[in-house]
């Protein structure tokens, strides 16, 4: 049973993670570490979300800021395979509740004071894309605090996304390796459910597609604020 139901919840994960930019182990890994290993989660839902970066990519190609990809990617390569590495032995309890808290802080302050954002400066970009990377290795879970500081670039919605996308898949690369070398693995289960799993988040990320593209552009980034604050309100209850 446990199969049909990760299926279900990675179309939902899809849908939902590629509207916002965060990916799909944001929503993934907070349920799927209810029933499963949190080692076996965050192996499992790395692979999902690299395939699902790649829908991103596909689907939202309409360009890639290509400074920002290089500073966030570039801090997120090192920091990814930090964060793995220490993940392996490490209780995550606390730095999760922590993020959680200033995830909801900072949502409920772009919800209300929408003319503010993060400088967007080089530094910026550089100190998102270190965040990011090291807790998608830590946790499995990075795209919310990439998101955080991608929106403070305001760009066009596809740019976003495909951008966000595009950072993702550098840093999942990187701490997909980082958990393999380490010994992390998936029963057989797992295994033969990607041919399921993969497939289903492609379905997501097209029917995010169409969903976006009735969003204004100005109600975008109130949309980001939203669901960082469930994902904040989420992190903080999960442990």
């Amino acid at each position: 049973m446990i199969i049909p139901f990760i299926a279900l919840l990675t179309l939902l994960a899809s849908t939902i993670g590629t509207m916002t930019g965060f990916g799909t182990s944001t929503i993934l890994i907070p349920v799927l570490v209810i029933f499963l290993p949190p080692v076996e989660v965050i192996f499992l839902v790395a692979i999902i979300h690299w395939f699902g970066n790649i829908w991103k990519v596909v689907l939202f190609h309409k360009g890639f800021n290509l400074r920002l990809l290089m500073l966030f990617g570039f801090m997120g390569l090192i920091t990814s395979y930090i964060g793995a590495f220490i993940s392996l032995g490490s209780n995550e309890q606390i730095l999760l509740r922590v993020l959680g808290l200033f995830l909801i802080g900072y949502a409920l302050f772009l919800i209300f004071q929408s003319s503010f954002k993060i400088p967007a400066v080089n530094a910026a970009a550089l100190s998102g894309g270190a965040l990011s990377g090291f807790f998608a290795g830590m946790f499995g879970i990075g795209g919310a605090i990439r998101s955080m500081f991608l929106s403070a670039f305001n760009l066009p919605k596809a740019v976003y996304i495909s951008t966000a996308a595009a950072i993702g898949l550098v840093v999942d690369s990187t701490r997909i390796i980082s958990y393999f070398t380490s010994g992390a693995t998936l029963p057989k289960e797992l295994w033969w459910g990607l041919l399921l799993f993969i497939p289903v988040s492609f379905v997501g990320a097209q029917i995010a597609k169409r969903i976006v593209d009735k969003i204004p552009q100005d109600k975008f980034r109130t949309v980001i604020a939203f669901f960082l604050l469930l994902i904040g309100i989420n992190l903080v209850i999960w442990p």
